[in-house]
């Protein structure tokens, strides 16, 4: 019995070498397989609903459309214009209500398609008509001609100083009329036919394969493909891109101490780290319709009270750059910040003048947008903060809400104080100035209409109204000073209060090239690769 046992211990014994053996001879041909193979992975957070640029209008979406399309004209790395699909830059005529523009005569659709004239039109016109956004250009465009096969005219209502930055947006992507002509009163959200470097090979919320355009009229990508992958949580991200999973991750997806750990790890060589453009924000609306913060001196201790160098350092661990602006300062030539440093003796002074302090306290609720990790840690140190130095005076009670609900609760009222996140559709001040200020009905401060009750404000201003108008008929310097007036006068109105500013950044494993950034702070998928001498 003894030797039986001892022959089968030791067959058990060969058979497990066996195994051992031929598990590290596969883990080493599949990491060899990984390692060969130029299609990147790229990671990020969030599902993707929707590929059609008509309703894009969330970061991971617009990511990906912009590898899948081209647009009229884009924001290079240096922040210039550059023609893209169109042939040249525009032509506008001298009372400034006809905009011309010459298409490239080369361009193909991932149909096989030609792009011209009529593609484009098409395109626009169907925007114009079902885009969520289409407000950033229904009231600018009043009819679109196709003079000639590869020739297109916009008909304006009005002069528009800022249809140059308009024509590089994302939404006005083009995509084929043959393969849309179903869907020109609706979306599309699974497929995308468009004429960039990249075509959708294959299309789910959590994985998008994307493979090079053969027939692509520029430059081809520097990798055989994208695969687009998104994960739950930041901590499956981080663990991704640290032990390999994946190639490339992107910033936005992930909470600030990760991002902080990741920063350090680019630092000691391990990661490589890109950075682009500072082009979101991240602000407070009031509610200013009805009480208690229809009082705008409330509202204006609220401005005085915020530290921001405090949510900075606890926050963002310095990656967040404090911000008193609602425009980012790259977009603009003066380096004035409208809205109020901290001040704690103004603030309580405000707040006295309120009637509040001493035995007379106010409750406020704070809502933040509960699947955003930064929100939440600017929601209880700002409420930490405001306990600290004016217990006497107010509560803040904080409430999580999914994001989704709260972008359609906004413009119902449903909440007193919001934190929220912006990104210009264009890099241009008026495409932050009008989406969180506009309004076209109002009574008294009161916004009946318009975008200031989408965002969730509902507070208006004739002369920021009539400032808006006049801005479209200035250039150069004499536009951007109209347009930093319009920042003070929301200041004052306080009715948005600015946080901070964010950069863009990936991360790729340490054999990549650095990851590199248009200049609307998207990351250039096609520019992706391994480092040359790998």
């Amino acid at each position: 019995m003894t030797l039986l046992f001892k022959s089968k211990a030791k067959a058990y014994r060969k058979l497990l070498t066996l195994l051992a053996t031929s598990l590290i001879i596969i883990t080493q041909t599949s990491c060899k397989a990984t390692k060969e193979s130029d299609r990147i992975i790229v990671a990020s957070k969030g599902k993707i609903e929707s590929l059609d640029p008509a309703q894009a209008n969330k970061l991971l979406a617009i990511q990906l459309i912009s590898a899948l399309g081209d647009p009229l004209y884009r924001i290079n790395e240096s922040g210039l214009l550059e023609p893209r699909l169109a042939k040249d830059y525009p032509q506008i005529s001298k009372d400034g209500l006809t905009i011309s523009i010459a298409l490239r005569e080369d361009v193909l659709f991932h149909d096989g398609t030609p792009f011209n004239a009529d593609a484009m039109a098409f395109s626009i016109k169907r925007f114009m008509e079902i885009g969520t956004l289409n407000y950033v250009i229904g009231e600018k465009i009043t009819k679109i001609e196709t003079p000639g096969p590869f020739l297109i005219r916009l008909r304006l209502n009005k002069p528009s100083s800022s249809i140059k930055g308009l024509l590089s947006s994302i939404n006005l992507t083009p995509v084929s009329p043959k393969a849309y002509l179903e869907h020109q009163d609706k979306f599309l959200n699974k497929k995308f036919i468009g004429t960039g470097p990249y075509q959708l090979d294959s299309f789910t919320p959590e994985r998008q394969r994307l493979i090079p355009f053969p027939r692509y009229w520029d430059k081809a990508p520097k990798n055989l493909g994208i695969d687009y992958v998104s994960y739950t949580t930041s901590t499956s991200l981080f663990s991704a891109i640290k032990t390999g999973q994946v190639d490339v991750l992107l910033s936005n997806s992930v909470e600030d101490g990760h991002r902080l750990a990741l920063h350090k790890l680019s630092k000691k060589g391990k990661l490589i780290e890109g950075i682009g453009p500072a082009m979101q924000i991240g602000y407070i609306a009031f509610r200013s319709n009805s009480a208690p913060l229809d009082n705008k001196i409330l509202r204006s201790a609220l401005s005085y009270s915020l530290d921001r160098n405090l949510i900075s350092r606890k926050v963002g661990y310095g990656l967040r750059e404090p911000l008193r602006s609602i425009v980012p300062p790259i977009l603009k030539t003066s380096k004035t910040s409208p809205w109020p440093k901290y001040n704690p003796q103004i603030a309580r002074d405000l707040f006295k003048k309120a009637g509040l302090c001493d035995s007379n306290k106010v409750t406020i609720p704070l809502t933040f947008r509960s699947n955003v990790p930064a929100d939440k840690l600017l929601a209880l140190t700002w409420q930490e903060q405001l306990g600290r130095d004016f217990s006497d005076c107010i509560t803040v009670k904080l409430n999580g809400v999914e994001s989704t609900t709260v972008y359609k609760q906004l413009a119902e009222g449903a909440y007193e104080a919001v934190i929220l996140g912006w990104t210009g559709e264009y890099p241009d001040p008026e495409a932050y100035l009008s989406p969180l200020l506009d309004c076209t009905k109002s009574q008294g401060s009161t916004c009946l209409e318009g975008e200031a009750v989408y965002g969730g404000t509902f507070w208006a201003s004739n002369q920021i109204k009539t400032s808006l108008e006049q801005s479209e008929n200035l250039q150069g310097s004499q536009r951007l000073e109209k347009l930093s007036e319009i920042e003070f006068l929301a200041a004052d109105g306080a009715a948005i209060l600015p946080v901070w500013l964010v950069k863009p950044r990936a991360w790729a494993q340490p054999n990549f090239s650095r990851p590199k950034f248009d200049g609307n702070g998207r990351l250039l998928l096609d520019r992706l690769q391994k480092a040359i001498n790998e």
